[in-house]
């Protein structure tokens, strides 16, 4: 075995000293525990979607639906699950999507993460509506591997800003979320009437920011946080941004970008054609729009249009590292993992962060073994049988 699922050993022989994992391998059953211990509305930030959540269930159901054919005989001894992805060398195909407010669920927040990410060796993606700033992250994150998530403000010069720091800290790819520009309508937030924004929770990266900070008559104290706060919420998301608009992305940032939340096979093609670097195929975990289709549907069709001139990868409805093989399977190159994470940091901090992710890619590797494969790259459309 490799180290990556050298995890399930470290366990076995931990209980000889009856030493058990803190946190269950099975991560489907972390949600459970989170709606246990967190707050009602920070479960309730982090685990619900949009509307009747019909999307979010969509997510999984697809993954049901496609299920692994193992084969035997094939020599699995030797394992590698490393990949190059966006000029970005990881141990295996997994990056940490990008969660905001994430002190809502632990004190430590985006620091615990950073931390945990790190010590796994995996990229970090990192959320604009954080709740600590996107230099406090990479400081936590030291010699590890992060991107930048960008949620693109109304004030071009404030966008610029955010890019120019992103960049100074570290951080080597650019991911632009694409279906954020107005909060959906999600109601286990709207019965709480709970937006943790406007209590001043996810705004670290705006209050920190020069250009938002002159915007408001300097530094934001006590006495101008009411006028950042709604200097905030006119320029969060900006609903006039078009296909033509991504050449201010090219023109300020010099590394890989990759747009976010894509689920049309025109809209791979016109990112292609705008010069992107890769797509994410997404719903935001079904937060955004209600009876979307599901990603891991829409994930072959993208992937035939444009997987032979961009690099596709893919997020939403991910639970555990056997998941992780079907959009592999299916053409993706990578996956963004997110709610896991977010309820291991809720339930245990760093330490909680890091047994998700060394669960997800012991799991995976494990996986790929039993089925017959070696690395992330054996895996096809033939390793899968669709049921209905």
């Amino acid at each position: 075995m490799s180290p990556l699922a050298d995890f399930q050993n470290e366990i076995y022989l931990n209980g000889l000293g009856d030493v058990l994992p803190e946190l269950p391998t099975d991560l489907t059953r972390l949600e459970a525990l989170a709606a246990e211990r967190l707050t009602e509305r920070a479960f309730g930030y982090v685990a619900g979607s949009a509307g009747s959540e019909a999307t979010a269930r969509a997510n999984r159901a697809a993954f049901d639906r496609w299920r692994i054919v193992p084969r035997m005989l094939r020599d699995v001894a030797h394992r590698d699950l490393s990949v190059e992805v966006l000029g970005t060398a990881m141990p295996a195909p997994v990056l940490l999507a990008p969660i905001g407010v994430q002190s809502t669920f632990h004190p430590d927040g985006e620091l615990a993460t950073a931390r945990a990410a790190a010590a796994c060796g995996l990229t970090m993606v990192s959320s604009t509506a954080a709740s600590y700033t996107m230099e406090e992250a990479a400081e936590a994150n030291g010699d590890g591997a992060r991107w930048y998530q960008l949620y693109w403000p109304k004030d071009r010069d404030l966008a610029a800003s955010f890019l120019e720091r992103a960049k100074a800290a570290g951080y080597s790819a650019l991911v632009v979320t694409l279906d954020t520009f107005t909060m959906a309508w999600r109601p286990r937030d709207l019965d709480k009437a709970y937006l943790p924004f406007l209590r001043g929770v996810g705004v670290a990266n705006y209050f920190a920011d020069p250009v938002f900070q002159k915007a408001v008559g300097g530094p934001v104290t006590d006495a101008n946080r009411d006028t950042a706060l709604l200097h905030w919420v006119a320029n969060f998301g900006n609903p006039t941004l078009t296909w033509d608009d991504l050449g201010f992305l090219r023109e300020r940032w010099d590394g890989p970008i990759a747009l976010k939340g894509i689920q049309q096979p025109d809209d791979a093609r016109r990112a292609v054609a705008a010069g992107m670097d890769g797509v994410i195929v997404s719903n935001h975990g079904g937060r955004q729009v209600d009876g979307a289709i599901a990603s891991l549907d829409a994930l072959p069709a993208i992937v035939e249009a444009v997987g032979d001139r961009t690099t596709v990868l893919f997020d939403s409805g991910i639970r555990t590292g056997a998941d992780i093989a079907k959009p592999l399977a299916l053409g993706a190159k990578a996956v963004l993992v997110g709610r896991p994470y977010a309820y291991g940091l809720g339930l245990g901090g760093e330490a909680g962060v890091r047994h998700v992710l060394r669960c997800v890619m012991a799991e995976l590797e494990l996986t790929l073994a039993l089925s017959g494969h070696t690395r992330p790259g054996d895996l096809s459309p033939d390793v899968l049988a669709r049921v209905e």
